[in-house]
């Protein structure tokens, strides 16, 4: 017995951990649409029902069941293996079939049948381990003992193999050496079951099938359907108070399982204090629906709660982790001990009645299976979270075969009416005081909300969490379409990869001349964006609802421009944005001398994390570039840029394209007054990024580095965005030579150039430790001199003489000497402009 329950941990922890290997890979090769995810979670539910279902009848029928446990889990092992290996050329063939912008139905069915038949030999050989343990090791212990330890045995090792592929081995090995090393754990048990376990033979046993038709089969397959969609539902409330990443699902799934090991190995005892087997399902099926209930209340607090526990853990990765773990803790456990209980309970059952053990796993399997499509897709979207989590309660207070017995599950019922009545909506956005919620959209994959301030500023958030621009950031915003389309000689069709507030491709779309198309996840975010247009949407803009991954590699279309937007890396799905692969494919997307701009949110990311996206970009475009769209200090964007083909750009080549661009208030209304302000935006070199980035891993669809590695400032940030912007200035050291064509430039260029970036490093280091005032004496007193001596680096820089234009201004009306005095500094250090010259006429100077 001991060997046995320490097979089936082994077996349940490379189950688990092929579970995330294979939702991660398949989200690689279709996409993180709704439709692409829980079609993938609903394939692998429905590859282990078939294999419980079809083999678990001829298991109950063999006389030797140990021989099905060893090949069952030598076949996981070799298909496993044989998966690894084919994996490009399955990936292609899944990713012709979806297409670019397929129709939700045929993605649905591509995603689900696709992985169904590729995955079936490992998921039917996995459904079928445990009903061959149970039924080898049937002689040896009784039914009410033996069932529910194999099942909490094998459950608890899927809490481990989810933890360690989340935390451990997916960051250390990759997702394929993970997912070898769970083929090599299968083939081990295999060895070990057939070399320590008992041969002899088992009683055949003679399938019950009047049992089918009793009212068993049901209550099995839909107490599968509603404990898998209690679990979908809650990970999706919980989405917009969690932070999202790798961990945060971990976590989850970790909790529900551990529940489930832990209802299970308590069986035993809800069975001692019960004689009438029909009065404890009843038992435990209103217990279930009140802890469903109350896990459901406790919703409402998650926020509260988070909010609590880091006050009292601290900051931290792992105190923000032990925090997401306490709200899954409270929402998860509680049902799910009941869970795992009441499926031992039912199980067990079946065994008396001579349904077999793999023909129940099988049924509520296949209920499990529906789950994600039914509460996922189909009820989020048409009632939300919180009348779905009712009908949960529901769902299991129906099943109580008589309820009339006992007052409780009336009881359960009337809380869940009167809380239904008077509980608000299940959804999280932050109004600031004065503010206002302008807009929110339910959607299957995320809530989309729009909030106004007091001021009238309004800001795009996804899940209440990530936030996606504002108005506020409009001109930055635009700053992020203008600047790569500055870099191009003559662009005409651009692509956008993301949409957040919709301002940097409407930006773009204001020139005539260029057509853009915009490829944006969430359906939610397109509708939201309309909030933040100026005017009607340009007919030369074109918005696809579609993963931006999977849309790069299966459009035939190319492009003179493609703008990647900020995506934030931390969450579910975003690093798989910057991998070599996806670099790859955008670069096959660009048309001759087309130019690629991948921005990077820096006050998202640590250094060692960027590191990772510079050598993987470099890796495709090893002349990539590098580039601030604006000089924020609290809130920087890097752009990677490439251009393959091309050697460098010059003064007059950008001169020429300043003139050109047709936008709304021209390119100087948003700071680009001449080619110096363009080029004097760029920060490094390809030579000077090489050196940034020699020893940090790329970041593969494989070995997802940044998935892993990003989370860890979200959680616990260790520095400000500013600190890590200054820091990296110093690393890096931009080189005139690798950004100009020094074949055709002009002889002084260079050292223009030179000049520019240097005082944009002295303004940035300068505005360190301003602190902002309304009164400009003090504000003089901290910038005054910095600014003057950053034009004395270089008088072309404007962001430094602009503001002290304006605040001599402001200083003439309270002491004309000082301004004056100011005044006169600026005609000296920038002789050329006429605002200081102008302004000094006027005071009589």
């Amino acid at each position: 017995m001991p060997i046995a329950l320490a097979l089936t941990v082994a077996s349940g922890f490379a189950a688990l951990s092929y579970q995330i290997v294979w939702t991660q890979q398949a989200a690689l090769w279709l996409g993180h649409d709704t439709a692409a995810v829980l079609a993938v979670v609903a394939a692998f539910f429905a590859g282990l029902a078939v294999g419980a279902l079809a083999l678990g009848r001829r298991i109950e029928r063999s006389a030797r069941p140990l021989r099905w446990y060893v090949v069952c889990e030598a076949m996981i092992g070799l298909w496993s293996i044989a998966i690894a290996l084919l994996m490009d050329p399955l990936a292609n063939a899944l990713l012709t079939l979806t297409g670019a912008q397929p129709h939700p139905a045929w993605q649905w069915g591509v995603a689900f049948f696709g992985t169904f038949a590729l995955l079936l030999p490992a998921t039917a050989a996995m459904g079928a381990t445990l009903p061959a343990m149970q039924r080898a090791l049937s002689a040896s212990a009784p039914t009410q003992h033996l069932l529910p330890a194999l099942y909490a045995a094998n459950t608890a090792g899927a809490v481990v193999g989810v933890l360690a592929a989340a935390f451990w081995l997916v960051p250390a090995l990759g997702l394929v050496r993970t997912a070898l090393l769970c083929a090599a754990l299968n083939l081990a048990c295999a060895a070990a079951a057939w070399a320590a376990l008992p041969r002899q033979a088992a009683q055949r046993v003679a399938h019950g099938g009047a049992a089918l038709r009793t009212r068993l089969p049901w209550v099995l397959a839909l107490t599968g359907l509603l404990g898998i969609g209690y679990e979908v539902m809650v990970v999706r409330v919980l989405s917009q108070v969690a932070e999202n990443t790798v961990y945060t699902f971990a976590m989850l799934l970790a909790a529900y399982l551990v529940g489930t090991a832990a209802g299970a190995a308590a069986y035993r005892h809800w069975v001692a204090r019960y004689r009438d087997h029909d009065a404890l399902r009843d038992a435990l099926l209103w217990q279930l629906a009140a802890t469903c209930l109350v896990g459901t209340a406790s919703l409402w607090g998650a926020a509260h709660v988070k909010a609590w526990a880091l006050q009292w853990l601290g900051v931290g990765f792992a105190s923000a982790l032990a925090a997401e773990a306490l709200l899954a803790a409270i929402a998860f456990l509680p049902p799910t001990v009941l869970m795992g209980a009441l499926f031992s309970h039912l199980a067990t059952q079946a065994l008396r009645r001579d349904v077999g053990f793999g023909t129940a796993l099988g049924i509520n399997t296949l209920g499990a299976a529906l789950a994600p499509a039914l509460f996922g897709i189909a009820l989020v979207a048409t009632i939300g979270p919180k009348a779905s989590l009712f009908v949960v309660v529901a769902g299991y207070l129906l099943l109580c075969k008589q309820p009339l017995r006992s007052p409780m599950p009336w009881a359960v019922a009337a809380a869940a009416v009167a809380l239904a009545i008077v509980t608000p909506p299940l959804r999280f956005v932050d109004v600031p005081e004065g503010g206002r919620l302008v807009s929110y959209h339910e959607g299957a994959m995320a809530a989309v909300s729009v909030v106004e301030d007091a001021l009238g500023v309004a800001v795009l958030r996804i899940n209440n969490r990530q936030q996606e621009g504002s108005s506020g950031t409009r001109l930055a915003d635009a700053r992020q379409a203008l600047l790569p389309m500055l870099l191009h000689e003559a662009p005409q069709r651009a692509l956008f990869l993301g949409l957040g507030t919709g301002v940097t491709a409407s930006a773009a779309a204001e020139d005539p001349s260029l057509r853009v198309q915009v490829a944006e996840l969430l359906p939610e975010v397109v509708a939201a964006s309309e909030h933040f247009r100026r005017d009607e949407q340009s007919p030369r803009l074109h918005i696809v609802a579609a993963d931006a991954r999977r849309f790069v590699r299966t459009t035939t279309s190319r492009y003179d421009l493609i703008v990647a937007d900020n995506f934030h890396p931390a969450r579910s799905g975003s690093g798989a944005l910057y991998t070599v692969e996806h670099f790859r494919a955008v670069r096959e997307r660009l048309a001759v001398g087309g130019v690629f701009c991948q921005w990077l949110p820096l006050h998202q990311l640590d250094l060692p994390t960027l590191a990772s996206i510079v050598r993987s970009f470099l890796a495709v475009y090893p002349d990539g570039k590098a580039m601030l769209a604006t000089l924020s200090l609290d809130t920087p964007v890097l752009g990677l840029v490439a251009q393959p083909g091309t050697i460098g750009f010059t003064l007059d080549q950008v001169r020429t394209r300043l003139a050109q661009v047709r936008v709304e208030d021209g390119p100087a209304a948003y700071g680009f007054v001449d080619e110096l302000s363009v080029l004097g935006s760029f920060v490094a070199g390809p030579r000077a990024l090489a050196a940034f980035a020699a020893d940090a891993p790329l970041n593969t669809d494989d070995r997802p580095v940044v998935t892993h590695r990003a989370p860890r400032i979200t959680y616990a940030p260790d520095s400000l965005p500013r600190d890590r912007l200054l820091a990296l200035l110093r690393t890096l050291q931009a080189d005139p030579a690798e950004v100009l064509d020094n074949t055709v430039s002009e002889p002084r260029s260079a050292t223009r150039l030179s000049a520019y970036w240097h005082a944009r490093d002295r303004f940035l280091e300068a505005g360190r430790d301003v602190q902002p005032s309304a009164d400009v004496r003090q504000m003089l007193r901290q910038v005054g001199e910095p600014l003057l001596g950053v034009l004395r680096i270089s008088p072309e820089f404007r962001p430094a003489y602009d503001p002290l234009v304006q605040m001599a201004s402001a200083l003439a009306a309270t002491d004309a000497n000082a301004a004056r005095a100011l005044l006169r500094q600026l005609v000296d250090a920038q002789p050329d402009r006429p605002e200081a010259a102008k302004a000094l006429q006027g005071l009589g100077g």
